[in-house]
């Protein structure tokens, strides 16, 4: 699956729109990470518990978009964006979007350089 956050994927021609696709997760605050958390507000630093949680928040929400757009046939999503919002205290929603679409590569295949000479 190609994915790009332009509208088009560079090098491939759109041959087919499909539709607009989507992933989601809803994700909460773990008590033991807010208590980290907030020890390290008082020295400063990053909060890597937080950075690991968005992370596969993210990595979450995009293989569900990429699970949809291949059951519509797509092989590649353009556009792609992400959004966040909050759902309830200490919940949040990791959201991303794009338009799964048929693209085409505007050039043949080079042959392999190393594949074997028949």
């Amino acid at each position: 699956m190609l994915l790009s956050n332009l509208e088009t994927v560079p090098g491939h021609t759109i041959s087919r729109q499909i539709d607009v696709v989507y992933g989601s997760t809803v994700r909460s605050k773990h008590v033991g990470r807010d208590l980290l958390a907030g020890l390290k507000n008082i020295v400063g630093g990053e909060l890597t518990a937080y950075t690991e949680l968005l992370e596969e928040s993210r990595q979450e929400a995009m293989n569900r978009m990429i699970e949809k757009a291949k059951a519509m046939g797509a092989n590649a999503v353009v556009g792609i964006r992400f959004s966040t919002s909050n759902i309830a205290q200490g919940a949040s929603e990791l959201f991303v979007y794009g338009t799964a679409v048929v693209v085409e590569p505007n050039l043949p295949k080079l042959p392999d350089p190393f594949q074997a000479q028949v």
